[in-house]
């Protein structure tokens, strides 16, 4: 498996899990800019869906990942699960994004 295998579960069809490395996970912080504060003000005023925020916002979930899964292959990991989100507001605009979950080793059943 050259591929990580990333589950919110605690584990995978097919597999078993014959090593724990412990947990892992990705942390980053984040802030929106004014400029982006006063765009996503103006969608606002039309309501619906704020897509300024939602880029920032999956941007920010996306590179947790991305760190979780280098913290797992640094462990000798080829698989995570329980894989979990937790975002922490820090100060106005200003927000931390935690992914986390177990490393593992896993094989074939």
């Amino acid at each position: 498996m050259s591929n990580l295998m990333v589950t919110t579960t605690f584990g995978f069809e097919g597999y078993r899990i014959v090593k724990y490395l412990g947990i892992v996970r990705g942390i980053t912080v984040r802030s929106r800019s004014v400029i982006g504060q006063i765009g996503a003000g103006l969608q606002s005023l039309v309501g619906g869906k704020i897509t300024l925020y939602v880029e920032v916002c999956e941007e920010a979930r996306q590179e947790a990942f991305d760190l979780m899964t280098q913290h797992a292959r640094e462990h000798g990991a080829n698989a995570i699960v329980g894989v979990r989100y937790d975002a922490t507001e820090l100060a106005e605009n200003m927000t931390e994004v935690l992914c986390y979950g177990t490393a593992v080793v896993v094989e074939p059943a």
